[in-house]
């Protein structure tokens, strides 16, 4: 069997099964059960989801549950653990399962495949050793499939190859359930996302168990011992820990009789998972398990286990705080045991404790409130690592010096040792207990772990110990190793962990004094670099904080969807000057410049004051459609902008930085490396770019010798030592990600640990002011600065390369200046290495560290991409161009990095600014696309000169643009090449920047679910507008580029599916006679989008066209009238007519016409596209019903 093979073909059926049960549910024998829980979840605050998201989580877990149920059904028949077949099996036993099938059929005619395989389940629940894969709690128990969706499994799990054998046998002597765990990983990709599902590596789990189970049993007694995960996930640490305990049983217990010794060993591992179906995978695991330890080979002869696995929210379920009272009446999910959770979790009566907990954040709004009222030390936006740690020393045993604390480990995502919502993690909850290993495995290769990670281990007893063992990451995985736990740094690990002072050059080993990891943030990092970082700590001058006013975020929209929009849409919409500003974004903030392409929506005065939105219809009528969900946002004091009458159209947070400056200080919060610009201009700023504002008393030099230190390489390294680490880039196939070249790792440079940089005694105020001053005229010399204002020519693309290249050499120069004046300043050299005059142009490549790390390539030394990756050549000489003097300053430089361990350590391509600008030709690019679709947008080009729409094809708008000398220049120029075929151009141009008319054209069955909830809300908010009482608008849910047809459209319309394209796409309903793409513009209003379809169709009917091509335009006309309706239903002066309707009489005539309703219209859909298909064989058919 081919567990990636099975996995692949298992997630088609898990799909298809999800599509049937979607159906199903919405039969009278579910449709109130399923809608009772919902409300039931929703009051008791288990979820703030809508009813279709909830129940899409709940479709997706049945339907797994099914096939989980016929793979355990499949693993026993092949495998002989069950003495009926209903399925298939081995050789003659397949035909078996047919037979007896048949006679089944025989016997009762009216079932279904779904009954036959009901039997099935029926068997597991009446043997005593498989009932609790199918008890009452089990997920398939809250919806069953069709008959024929059984079938269609039924033939799935009965194809034969080419060779007559079953496609998949479970067949194995050694009865290993390894593959389960890639089941329960990969098998739904909804699940996987929702849950963060991620197998530990079994290497990973031996050695976690090595150091918590191991040194638990060995100061305790084995009778009564007891372990758990609380986050099990398929049970790899479970089946581990039984598997360890059974070994002692076996030693300690002779006299013991095998079933005896494997139920104890049993009742020493408990579980919990909030997944269903990872839970009973990991009954079944460990039922197999057991079943092998007590020499059985049936499962219908083997006693009945006692498996201590439940299915639930651990989270949820404990009293980690104390004085939380547990109502009786709480609610709990027909899969959940209420009360064997709450007894499973209840706190300090594990022996030791385990687990890999999930890494994400908690979305659901009811979920995260009701954890927060759960554990202490949650703050902001917290991952789920937080409650986890909080709960996995709370299950441990407290260490009373009467009672021998709990051990635990685990391994978890890095991200609390950085982040702010770590802080309580570690100076409360950490500092508090007894921590005896810290290993940075943010280097190593471990599969699934796209996180960086680092793994604990410690007791639940105060401190013990004045030290903490530590290993420390020099330098990250440079591969993928044949096998995960041979990697170099894991080896690493494994191999100095328990010698302090060991080094090598992945890791570090060292006894870490207790109080330093009493403060946050942690730094792991080895080679030199904590001396490094108390050096510069040590600075007198003081931190960064206390020269500004505020660091942190300009503001939060609180919906980027809904407030961000292209350049374009501005100018397409009319949207008022007054409230929309450049929005400037953390990706746009890169090497002393910024580049804001994007729009966002700012009613606010000069002093962030909120003005009224009755000054701005046009935005007004924008944000009309997100009402609801711009009004339900969630505010500080727990309730929503509607419940707390907030303006459901204000940004989130906005501070109003009263005595700042008006110039403020940004930098990208995620890069590689540190990047801060100085904007003069007012903007709106995005939050991946925080701020930095100086009192309004600031001067120019005050905010340009904070610029020129700030870029600096020494500051690039202390923000890497306080700031989170992203990860580095992935790794092969298996989501392993590591630092396989350092400098490419993202940081997440916070402002929290911004403000704690300690300057030095001396600020680069000159180096600041000329790198500022290259950095303008750089911005100048932009393509699309340059054509905003003159037209595009190749002798003007020519001239803004060349200054480009110029003037970023230039830029390159300085910046080595102020990275060796820095050094002085800070201490780290008796004097500074600073050229006295201006700096000949330097080349990426011709660095000093860079010619340093040439000769070590050289030399065989040293491996990088570093070159490579940003266009330069090693070079292991100095430029002879260089005039004397600055070739003898660079010399002096190369002395110092082989010399100075702490310039060494600096002068690293993990410190140096990258100066990984945008190829220019993708620039220029970027720009004649951007001038192009610009004069595609012409009004004139979308409008006859009476004002009438006219929808235009790719065809005709070439026609129209072919004379216009200048548009084809430029079209040539784009294209590279003179005579370009201008349909072609054209073609290429638009066909990422337009967008089906109607929903079913651009979403999927899974976007027009939610398409429908849309318009239930819009429908409710017109009545609500009409002074109806129509009580709470319920939320609609949020799409995932999986609901639409094509990434293009998902781009263009995000995750509130809001209009950000050009142009609007017509499919099929062209002339005949002209097959390129038929488009309108996207300026237009509702009233001239439904006009401009009555268009289409008078001219598609006039050519005689099948009625069955029109119905797709009539839905778009069915689907556009609400908004005719609300926007347009007085009299148009210029036509004398309501635009309201004239379209509602349009619909009405097409329906009749065609005989259609517009429930027809809805259902609506594209015909598929057609693949070739393999015909399904006779003998894949067998036993179908």
């Amino acid at each position: 069997m081919s567990p990636a093979a099975l996995v692949a073909d298992l997630k088609k059926q898990v799909l298809l099964l999800e599509d049937d049960l979607r159906q199903r549910i919405t039969l009278p024998e579910y449709d109130g059960e399923w809608r009772s829980e919902h409300a039931a979840a929703t009051s008791g605050d288990r979820t703030a989801a809508t009813y279709t998201a909830w129940a899409d989580d709940r479709i997706t877990q049945a339907a797994v549950s099914w096939v989980l149920t016929t793979v355990f059904v499949r693993f026993c028949e092949d495998n002989a653990l069950l003495s009926p077949v209903w399925i298939s099996g081995p050789a003659e036993r397949r035909q078996e399962a047919l037979d007896a099938q048949l006679a089944y059929f025989r016997a009762h005619p009216e079932h279904t495949d779904r009954e036959w395989v009901e039997q099935a389940i029926a068997h597991l629940a009446a043997t005593p050793a498989t009932a609790g894969l199918v008890d009452d709690q089990a997920m398939l128990h809250t919806a069953s499939p069709s008959g024929q969706a059984v079938t269609r499994l039924l033939e799935f799990w009965r194809r034969r190859g080419d060779d007559g054998a079953l496609v998949h046998s479970f067949t194995d002597p050694e009865l290993s359930t390894r593959f389960l765990g890639d089941l329960y990983q990969d098998l739904s990709e909804h699940a996987k996302k929702t849950y963060a599902l991620l197998q530990t590596p079994e290497f990973v789990e031996e050695f976690i168990l090595d150091r918590t189970l191991e040194p638990a049993l060995n100061d305790r007694p084995l009778d009564g011992f007891k372990l758990i995960d609380p986050a099990c996930g398929s049970g790899h640490f479970l089946l581990g820990a039984f598997r360890r305990l059974l070994a002692r049983w076996e030693k300690e217990g002779p006299a013991l009789g095998a079933r005896e010794r494997v139920q104890k060993a049993l009742d020493g591992v408990w579980g919990v998972d909030i997944n269903p179906f990872a839970a009973a995978i990991a009954v079944f695991r460990l039922t197999v398990a057991a079943l092998q330890a007590v020499g059985h080979t049936s499962l219908e002869t083997a006693p009945g286990f006692t498996i201590n696995v439940l299915a639930g929210d651990s989270l949820w379920f404990s009293r980690v705080k104390e004085g939380l009272f547990q109502a009786q009446g709480e609610f709990a999910y027909s899969t959940e045991h209420k009360e064997a959770l709450i007894e499973t979790l209840r706190s300090g009566q594990y022996d030791a404790v385990v687990a890999n907990p999930p890494y994400i954040t908690v979305k659901d709004k009811a979920l995260n409130a009701g954890y927060r009222e759960r554990f202490t030390h949650l703050k902001g936006k917290y991952q789920l690592t937080a409650p986890f740690m909080e709960l996995l020393f709370a299950l441990a045993k407290r260490g009373d010096g009467a009672a021998q604390a709990g051990w635990v480990g685990q391994i978890t995502s890095n991200a609390f040792m950085k982040r702010e919502f770590g802080t309580p993690m570690v100076e409360d909850l950490l500092a508090a207990l007894d921590l005896r290993l810290v290993i940075d495995t943010s280097g190593a290769y471990i599969p699934g772990h796209g996180t960086p990670t680092v793994l604990l281990v410690g007791r639940n007893d105060s401190p013990v110990l004045s030290s903490v063992r530590a290993v420390l990451g020099v330098e990250g995985e440079p591969g993928r190793p044949g096998k995960p736990d041979d990697g170099l740094v894991w080896r690493s690990i494994v191999r100095g962990l328990d010698q302090p002072g060991y080094a090598d050059r992945w890791t570090n080993v060292a006894d870490l004094e207790r109080r330093s990891l009493d403060r946050h943030p942690w730094s792991l990092s080895g080679g030199g670099a904590l001396s490094l970082l108390e050096r510069l700590e040590s600075n007198p001058r003081g931190r960064l904080g206390a020269f500004a006013l505020r660091i942190g975020i300009f503001g939060v929209m609180g919906s980027d969807d809904s407030m961000m929009l292209p350049g374009h849409v501005k100018g397409q919409l009319r949207l008022e000057s007054a409230a929309t500003a450049p929005l400037v974004l953390g990706e746009a903030v890169r090497d002393f410049r910024v580049a804001a392409t994007t729009q966002a929506w700012f009613p606010y005065s000069e002093q962030n004051e909120l003005l009224p939105m009755d000054r701005f219809p046009a935005w007004a009528k924008r944000l009309w459609s997100t009402r609801t969900e711009l009004g339900n946002r969630a505010t500080f004091s727990k309730g929503t902008y509607f419940t707390d009458g907030r303006p459901f159209y204000e940004w989130h947070q906005l501070p109003r930085d009263n005595g700042s400056h008006a110039w403020t200080i940004t930098f990208a919060e995620v890069a590689t490396h540190n990047h801060f610009v100085l904007e003069r201009n007012r903007v709106a700023i995005g939050r991946t770019a925080p701020v930095i504002k100086l009192p309004a008393g600031a001067t120019e030099g005050d905010h340009l010798e904070l610029l020129g230190v700030l870029n600096s390489s020494t500051a690039c390294f202390w923000l890497k030592q306080k700031c989170y680490p992203k990860g580095g880039d992935p790794v092969g196939q298996d989501g392993a990600r590591v630092s396989q070249q350092p400098w490419s790792d993202r940081y997440q440079f916070n402002g929290a640990n911004v403000q704690d940089f300690p300057l030095p005694k001396t600020l680069p105020l000159d180096r600041g002011r000329v790198l500022d001053d290259l950095a303008q005229e750089l911005s100048r010399n932009q393509v699309e600065a340059l054509i905003a204002s003159n037209s595009p020519t190749a002798d003007l693309l020519g001239e803004a390369g060349a200054a480009q290249s110029s003037l970023r050499g230039r830029m390159i120069a300085h910046q080595e200046e102020l990275d060796w004046e820095v050094y002085a300043s800070y201490g780290l050299l008796d004097e500074a290495i600073v050229y006295a005059g201006e700096p000949p142009e330097v080349r990426l490549g011709e660095r000093a560290f860079e010619i340093v790390l040439a000769r070590r390539i050289a030399a065989g030394e040293d491996e990088t991409t570093w070159f490579s990756r940003h266009g330069s050549t090693p070079i292991t000489e100095i430029p002879g161009h260089w005039p004397a003097a600055y070739r003898d300053l660079v010399q002096r430089r190369i002395d110092a990095i082989e010399q100075v361990d702490a310039i060494r350590l600096l002068e690293t391509p993990e410190y140096k600014r990258r100066w990984a600008t945008e190829p220019f030709a993708k620039q220029a690019d970027r720009a004649l696309r951007g001038w192009l679709l610009d004069r595609l947008e012409e009004r004139s080009l979308w409008f006859t000169s009476q004002g009438q729409v006219r929808p235009q094809s790719v065809g005709q708008l070439a026609d129209a643009l072919g004379r216009d000398a200048e548009f084809v220049s430029v079209v040539d120029l784009w294209q590279g090449r003179r005579d370009a075929d201008l349909v072609a151009a054209l073609t290429s141009l638009v066909e990422s920047e337009a967008v089906p008319y109607l929903a079913a054209y651009r979403l999927k069955d899974s976007g027009l679910r939610k398409f429908a909830e849309w318009q239930r809300t819009w429908e409710l908010q017109r009545r609500e507008d009409a002074g109806e009482s129509v009580g709470a608008i319920p939320v609609p849910p949020k799409y995932s580029t999986a609901d639409f047809r094509k990434t293009a459209y998902w781009s263009d319309r995000g995750k509130l599916d809001v209009p950000k394209e050009r142009f609007i796409l017509y499919p099929g309903a062209g002339r005949e006679t002209d097959p390129t793409p038929l488009l309108g513009w996207a300026g237009w209003d509702h009233a001239q989008q439904s006009l401009a379809l009555a268009t289409i169709l008078a001219e598609r009917t006039a050519e005689g066209v099948d009625d069955a091509a029109l119905v797709p335009l009539v839905a778009g006309l069915a689907e556009v009238q609400p908004w005719v309706e609300q926007w347009h239903s007085a009299i148009d002066p210029t036509f004398g007519v309501s635009p309201a309707q004239f379209s509602g009489e349009q619909l009405r005539d097409h329906l009749a016409s065609l005989g259609l309703t517009v429930d027809d219209l809805a259902a609506w859909r594209p015909a598929a596209a057609t693949r070739g298909r393999r015909a399904t064989s006779g003998n894949e058919r067998e036993g179908a019903r």
